[in-house]
């Protein structure tokens, strides 16, 4: 029987060599390696490209192998649901953060139900801690988001000329940036 490593990291510039060490250093040989690169956890395991191709080809019986239980889901109905799945081919599922410990046993249940809230948990605490720092930000004055490509003098500009008739393809050209950027100045 084969066995299976699943990685993924949130962003093109993260790598999942780091994961597939982790995995190799706990002894696990593995045959087939997934990879979801620049997939956020926010997706749900079953939408992720790599894990659903790792879905097609891993056989009922056969072990798979991930280092951290937020790798399997985004959250605990989707990690409990993910889990499922696999229970239910027979696939033994190993988290190298939990130990030897036997997910789909009522211990093992209970032990995933309880990390998969606790890792939710935390998700929601950051994102309270992101909201929070944002509105600090907005009420120091500070602008958020992505800097202005045009001065209040260019967008100006350009109004003037759209409406003296210069077209949105030739003033998104002299002004180098997109027509959509021109169409919200001038719309």
């Amino acid at each position: 029987m084969a066995t299976f490593g699943y990685t993924r990291v949130s962003t093109k510039e993260q790598t999942v060599e780091n994961q597939r060490r982790e995995i190799a250093a706990a002894g696990y040989q593995v045959d087939y390696w997934f990879a979801d690169e620049g997939v956020s956890g926010k997706v749900s395991a079953m939408q992720r490209p790599q894990f659903a191709k790792m879905l097609e080809k891993i056989r009922d019986g056969e072990t798979l192998v991930v280092t951290k239980l937020d790798r399997l889901g985004r959250d605990a109905q989707d990690v409990g649901a993910t889990i499922k799945t696999l229970a239910a081919r027979g696939i033994q599922v190993v988290v190298l953060q939990l130990g030897k410990l036997e997910l789909t046993s009522a211990a093992g249940k209970l032990m995933l139900a309880m990390l998969a809230a606790v890792a939710e948990m935390e998700r929601d605490l950051l994102v309270e801690r992101t909201q929070s720092g944002l509105a600090r930000a907005k009420a120091e004055g500070k602008t958020l988001g992505r800097p202005a490509k045009t001065t209040e003098q260019q967008r100006q500009a350009i109004k003037a000329a759209h409406g003296a008739g210069t077209s949105v393809s030739a003033l998104a050209r002299e002004y180098g940036i997109s027509r959509a950027s021109i169409l919200n100045i001038v719309g």
